[in-house]
Formats: C-alpha cells, structure tokens, sequence
C-alpha cells in the first residue's frame, strides 16, 4: 500500500508540473492566418463605433472566438459622446481557468476612425492587431486564464482627451474594479498597429517597467531585438485605463506608419489599405507576445 502511495503521489508531482508548463507552442503561430482576419475586418470596410460595420465586425469576432472553443461574452453599454448617444460593444473570449484565479489580459481594438468624408477602413489600425489577436486565441485556446479582449471605442470621435478615446477599454476597467477583480489581472499585453511592412515596435514610456523588460527578453530569445524598442514620449491607448488601476500593462505598437523612415503620414487616413500589412509582422508581433505569456507562466510577479 505503502509503495502504491508513492508512486501516487509522483503522479500527482508529475501532473502539477506539466500544468504549469504553456499549452501552446509559439511556433504554431502563423502570420498567414492572422492576415486572413485583417482581409475578413477590412473587407467589412469602415467600423466606427455604433456602426454596421462595427456590428458586423464584432459578429466575425465572437465566431472565431468560438471556433477557437473559448468562452465569449460581448461587454455593451452606451455612452454619451462628442457625436451623441453610441452603443460600444466589447468582445471577450476567455480560455478555461484554473484554481489560481489569475488572468492574462491581451488586447487590441477593433474599431476605427470615425471619418465623416474619408472611407477609412483601417487596416494597419485596428485590423492588424485584431488578426493577431484571433490567431493568438486559435494557438493558445488551451492555456488557462487568458482573457483576449476586443476594445470598442479606442477611436476618440472628435479629439482624445479626458471624455473622448477609450471608450471601451475604460469600460471593462471599470467593471472589473466594480467586481472586484481588477487584482486578479496579472498583466495585460495590449496590441496596436502591428502589421506595418517596415516593422518597428516603439513601446511607450507610461508602459509597467518590468514588462517592458519582458517583451525584450521574448524578442531577444527569438531572434528579434532589433525590431523592438523604447520610447520616451507617452501614447494615449488601451493600456492607459489598466496603468491608471494600477494593473501592469504594456503596450505593443508601431507608431511610425508612413511612407519612409520616420513618417506618419498613413495614419487615420485612406493609405491604411491591406497591401500596407505584412504577414511576417503580424508573426513577429504573435510569437513574441506568446513568449511573454510563456515567461510569465514561470516568473514570479515583481512586487
């Protein structure tokens, strides 16, 4: 009995360690099938927040979700704006938890610029980071406490500013504090603009420091630090609301969207077309994000 006990309880040894070892591989990731859902977004056309377009953006979300066998809820509410009343809808896809109760927040907007006079559809901003996101919840639909989270609203309808611009992200803040869960967010990875040809991620200065460190350390281990760096001025996105809770987040963009080094002039305007979207980017900006989760998983949370 004795002996049969032993080997029990190696089992069970056994069994704990496999579960804290990721249920992904990063190099499942493919910057092919996350095109494919930049194509699908951008072929809807123009997704403003309260839009049809918005609307039937959020359906082609919560279905691949679905097929990637999360659980999906979409989050709406309606707010007043510089524009007047809007609904905003956010979509969540959460993988299966476990008894730790700790979550990974990874997250991109999937709306755009409101644009009376301009067919903008967005496909550098928001489409490449939400095909990231997809292809992210197909590779690591097995891994345990990852909620990926589809902002509403990160378009400011008139000009970003304190009631203007994160609609959506604000939102779910708010309403993780409300439940009080907001502490239960280990981290949240936010995404935006990573499918430029010319890839040059620049993480902001009002990013957490430590997970800064870890997207360096994800790219340096695949091969990609030159493409990833620092930036000293601050950026005004998703992440912000998660910071200001005082939830560690970082934020993954490239905010240098033009036609030659250093310009930006692609940016909100009809240039941002599919043909500007690299499939290798968008596997760049996939696998380093999974190597983060990964390193995650086995360090232990800065105090």
């Amino acid at each position: 009995m004795a002996a049969r006990l032993i080997v029990l309880g190696l089992l069970l040894a056994a069994s704990c360690g496999q579960n804290d070892e990721p249920r992904f591989r990063v190099e499942d990731f493919s910057g092919e099938r996350a095109f494919a859902h930049v194509e699908k977004l951008v072929g809807i056309g123009a997704r403003p927040s309260g839009s049809e377009g918005a609307k039937q953006a959020a359906a082609y979300l919560k279905e691949q979700l679905r097929a990637a066998g999360l659980e999906v809820e979409e989050q709406t509410f309606h707010a007043g704006t510089p524009r007047g009343p809007v609904q905003f809808r956010n979509v969540i896809g959460r993988t299966h938890g476990s008894k730790r109760g700790r979550m990974i927040v990874i997250g991109s907007h999937y709306d755009t610029k409101w644009l009376p006079d301009l067919r903008f559809v967005g496909a550098n901003d928001s489409g490449s980071s939400s095909g990231v996101l997809l292809e992210l919840a197909r590779v690591a639909g097995r891994e345990r406490d990852l909620w990926f989270v589809f902002f509403d609203g990160e378009e400011a309808v008139r000009e970003y500013g304190r009631d203007d611009g994160l609609w959506g992200s604000t939102f779910f803040v708010e309403t993780l504090k409300g439940e009080g869960r907001a502490s239960a967010v280990e981290a949240m990875i936010l995404l935006d603009m990573v499918g430029d040809r010319d890839l040059r991620v620049t993480m902001p200065a009002n990013c957490t420091g430590w997970l800064v460190q870890q997207v360096f350390d994800a790219a340096t281990s695949l091969g990609w630090r030159e493409l990833f760096t620092y930036r000293r001025q601050e950026v005004l996105d998703d992440h912000v609301p998660f910071v200001a809770a005082g939830i560690p987040a970082v934020n993954i963009i490239d905010f240098e969207f033009g036609s030659g080094p250093g310009r930006h002039d692609y940016w909100h305007t009809e240039e941002d077309t599919l043909d500007k979207v690299s499939p290798r980017s968008l596997e760049v900006a996939g696998r380093v994000t999974l190597r983060v989760i990964e390193q995650l998983r086995h360090a232990a949370k800065p105090e």
